[in-house]
């Protein structure tokens, strides 16, 4: 009668990695659909300007936009490419800053709505408590030799 011990097993030293692949493919697979849905916005056409650029904010900006067609839109809630109204963009705005004063604030026009609805629009942010309104713009083409 032979022993009660483990007979013929012996023990092994690498890893099984299938189960790691298949959690990679699975990620990999849901990074590339979710990538183009980050990229979505609304489209404005922004003038072209020599000015500097803001450095990295360390808050998220609040980003008003206004398309071509003068609609407005903001870059939060879960609708960020459904225009809104003055009042739900006042609204939207009062409840961003009330939480965090120091929020900055962009306004983002097309360059072919009229001068009077981007103050308009500003105007708006700054009763809705926005000290300070940052206007986005495209940088200048880089000229050669510069």
């Amino acid at each position: 009668m032979q022993g009660t011990g483990k007979r013929g097993r012996r023990l092994m030293g690498e890893i099984n990695v299938v189960p790691y692949i298949d959690v990679m493919l699975v990620l990999l697979i849901i990074f590339m659909v979710t990538a183009p849905l980050l990229t979505q916005g609304v489209h404005v056409d922004l003038p072209r300007t020599g000015g500097a650029s803001l450095p990295d904010p360390k808050r998220e900006p609040l980003v008003v936009s206004v398309d071509r067609e003068q609609r407005l839109y903001v870059n939060i809630g879960d609708q960020k490419t459904q225009p809104v109204d003055v009042v739900t963009l006042a609204d939207k705005v009062r409840l961003v800053l009330s939480r965090d004063a120091e929020t900055p604030v962009l306004l983002k026009a097309d360059a072919a709505i009229p001068y009077g609805r981007v103050m308009q629009t500003m105007v708006l942010l700054q009763r809705a408590g926005a000290a300070k309104v940052g206007f986005v713009t495209d940088p200048l083409p880089a000229t050669p030799g510069h």
